[in-house]
Order: C-alpha cells, then structure tokens, then sequence
C-alpha cells in the first residue's frame, strides 16, 4: 500500500490547486484522484464555466449584428454553424486538460484514475475502469468531489437532460423549455434564444433570479421576455410525455390549471445541483453530512474525523469555482506551510450571472441588508441607463445599479449590477468593499467619461 502525504479526491479546480500547491510549494508526496479520465479541470473546465461562458462569447457576438448597422457597417448575417462552435470549444477544453495533466506531471503529483472510498479515516479504496480496486493510504485526505445536476422524481423526467446534456447538442434545437429560475437556467436560456430557437423558461416562484437583488432579477427578467424568451412564472412540472412526433410535452401547474407546453425539441432540467457524496463510505471516517448530503466542515475546511477535509460544492457553500480554488490554496497553506490561521473569508465573495445583459452582485442584497440592519439603518442608491455603445442604435439593452449602504458611515454592503461589462466591472470595485470602502469613497474617486462603469462614482 502506497503512502501520501496527501491525497485529494477529485480533480476539479479546488482539487486540482489543493493538490499542485501541496507538491510543488512545500514538496509533499501528494496523490490526484479522479473517478473520469476526461474529468480533470471538473465540472468548471468541462461541463461549467468555460464551455458556458464560450456559449455566452458566441451568442454575444451574434447580437452585435443587429447594432453593427447603427456604426455604419454593411454587414451580411450569413447564419451561425452550431456544430462548428461545440467542435472549437471541444477542442479548446481538450486542450485544458492536457495542460493540466502536464502540470501535475511536471509537479509529481501521481494521478489516479477510479472512484474512491474511505476505508479507514486514513485508508482510501479505489475502483479502477476495469474493476480492480487498489489502496493507498494517507495523513491528510481533501475531499473536493463537487456536485451534480438535479433530476426529479416525477413521470418522464428522463426525457429531459441537465445543463450536461446541453452542452452535449451537436444541433440547435427549434424550440426548448427550460425548468428553473437560477443563473444556469438563465444563461442557458439567453443562449438558445439568441440563436433562434423558441425558448420557454418556468419558475416555480414569482421570478427568475430570485435570490439576487431585485434590480437583477427583474431588469434581467424584462430584457429576456423582451428578446423573445417566454417565462412562465409561480408554476411546477407534473411531467413529461414523449409526443407523437418524437419530441416532448410538458405539463405543468400554473394559476390553479394543468397546462401543456407541446412538441418541444430539448428540455432542461436547471432546479439545483447535489453533492457528490453518496459514495465516499463516509460514515468510516466518521464524517458526517447535512440533510441535503453537503459535508460538514468548519471555517477551516475541517471535517469531524482529524486529517480529513473537505472544501467546494461537496460542501454546499458559495458554490464558485475560484472559492473552492482559494478555500484549497489556504487549506494547504495551513496543514503544510504552518500558516495556523490561514482560511477563506466568505464574505463579500463577488459572482456573475452571464445572462444577456450580464450582471454582477457582491455583498448584501437590499432585502438581506433590512433584515440584517433594519430599513432605518440603511440607504439605497440606485441609477437606470442605456450604456452609451447603444446610443446609435434602437435596439437598447439596459443597464442597471444599486448601491446598499449603511446609513451611519454609508459603508457599502452590497453592489449589485446589471448591463454590458458588468461582469468586468464587478471585479475591481468588489476589491473596494473587501476593504471597507464607503460611499464617501466612491464619491471622491473621479469618474472615467464616458464609461458606464464612472456611475458607480457619481451616483446620487
């Protein structure tokens, strides 16, 4: 049985930091384990962020056929080939993870491919492709295995396919129902509507985008229905049916009827994600899990058993890829590198919604700050536009602030925006309220013209 000094299971982005930062800065023997021989880079590399946010590039550029006119281009839209920009960004992702693998290479750290399973709390069992199973032992084990896409137990719910399948389409479908109201039901969404295809997306509550600020969920919700998007608001699926036609009917609940939508090409299933826990065996390293499967861990990413830990969306918390990078290069630092404070602060973490427009959010949101302070304690800014790139043109796409601050000093709990760049935008000034910065801060800071982003400096 091999001995680790560290061994990390899963090879997603907090894994795969957690596990070169081990190796190369403080020359650990660490192991890499991974239940997919495509998998390394995780849901982010693979089936997340890169590939959604090369859709996002691709459907951005077919909406600025429609402005380029307004700037006096006599440009001709000769049609889009979907199967062409799935096989480029294939090959790019491809490309990832090869750099990955010659990283970790490069490092020494030793990948493994197959599932594994506690043993003992220091112990791991691991199944290999073809069925044989091998043991390794280690002082320090990370669990970063991530999370998966909810299906439901309702009739046909095997007729839809998850953001997975999505990005699996080698065609455009013609028409396509979307059940979900969050950021990837969104996104998805603005993509295939983009590129023509009818597109309804259904809420179980009142909005999409619900648990952001109200100034993203309904400036985002009136831009979508405006470019074409149909929502279906405060209803609930009851099934899916194969049609006669092939395709799939979905009948659903909504205002107290039983409705049907017909004949749609794909549907997607965009409820939630789950932890990737089930399998670990982990009641023998006597680590434990909430009700929803999350594992248990304290702000220092530990879980109940010394020597193993826990960080990313297995946990259920902030569930970004750059967190679960940050949680890991800290975890390290702290069991290799004597650094006994260090941890991830998860506070004012900043995210991005690449819906179209985008939009961008970072501390308390106006509801969360009245509930936390009181509204007598609070003030609100807030400012509405069209961006200056639109002034051209009559197609406008809005743009949308809010400023939340304390009443007493105006310290900013919360920004939150939407329109073009905005996810751009966000980054900078989300390092402004880590630090503590106040309103009176913004307004001595001179403005960049003309820029939407110079709002945000001179908002009254």
């Amino acid at each position: 049985m091999k001995y680790y000094d560290f061994a990390v299971i899963g090879g997603g982005s907090g894994g795969l930091a957690s596990a070169r930062r081990a190796a190369s800065l403080y020359s650990k023997n660490v192991v890499l384990i991974e239940s997919k021989r495509n998998g390394l880079g995780g849901t982010c590399v693979n089936l997340g962020c890169v590939p959604k946010k090369i859709m996002y590039n691709a459907a951005s550029l077919n909406e600025l056929f429609a402005v380029s006119s307004d700037y006096g281009f006599d440009v001709e839209n000769n049609g889009h080939n979907w199967r062409t920009l799935v096989e480029n960004r294939e090959e790019y992702i491809e490309r990832l993870r090869k750099i990955y693998e010659r990283n970790l290479d490069k490092e020494k750290v030793d990948v493994v491919f197959g599932s594994a399973c506690f043993e003992k709390p220091n112990i791991l069992r691991v199944t290999h492709e073809d069925g044989t199973s091998s043991f390794l032992t280690a002082k320090n084990i990370l669990i970063a295995t991530g999370g998966y896409p909810i299906i439901p137990s309702i009739p046909g719910s095997d007729l839809g396919v998850t953001s997975d399948g999505f990005f699996g389409l080698k065609e455009l479908p013609k028409k396509a129902f979307i059940i979900g109201s969050g950021y990837i039901a969104v996104e998805i969404a603005n993509v295939l509507q983009t590129f023509g295809c009818n597109t309804t997306i259904l809420c179980r509550y009142g909005s999409v985008l619900r648990h952001f600020d109200e100034v993203i969920s309904s400036t985002v919700s009136e831009h979508m229905e405006k470019s074409g998007i149909r929502i279906i608001r405060n209803a609930s699926v009851e099934s899916l049916v194969k049609s006669d036609s092939g395709n799939i009917d979905v009948k659903f609940s909504h205002q107290n009827l039983v409705e049907t939508e017909k004949d749609n090409e794909l549907v997607i299933w965009a409820i939630g994600r789950a932890p990737n826990s089930n399998y670990l065996n982990l009641e023998k390293a006597n680590v434990t899990c909430d009700e929803n499967g999350c594992i248990l861990v304290d702000e220092y990413q530990n879980t109940r058993c010394p020597g193993v830990y826990a960080l990313g969306d297995v946990c259920g918390k902030a569930l970004l890829t750059p967190v679960a990078i940050a949680a890991g290069r800290r975890l390290v630092d702290r069991i290799f590198g004597g650094k006994s404070d260090s941890k991830l602060d998860y506070s004012n973490i900043p995210t991005v919604v690449f819906s179209h427009p985008p939009a961008g959010t970072v501390g308390l949101t106006e509801e969360e700050a009245r509930q936390k302070y009181g509204s007598e304690n609070i003030v609100i800014y807030k400012t509405r536009f069209n961006g200056m790139f639109y002034a051209l043109s009559k197609n406008k796409v809005p743009t949308a602030y809010k400023m939340v601050c304390s009443r007493d000093d105006e310290k900013i709990l919360g920004l939150h925006l939407v329109g073009p760049s905005s996810d751009e935008i966000l980054q900078g000034f989300s390092v402004a309220i880590k630090m503590g910065a106040t309103k009176k801060d913004f307004d001595n800071t001179v403005a960049i013209h003309p820029t939407s982003a110079e709002e945000l400096v001179t908002m009254r």
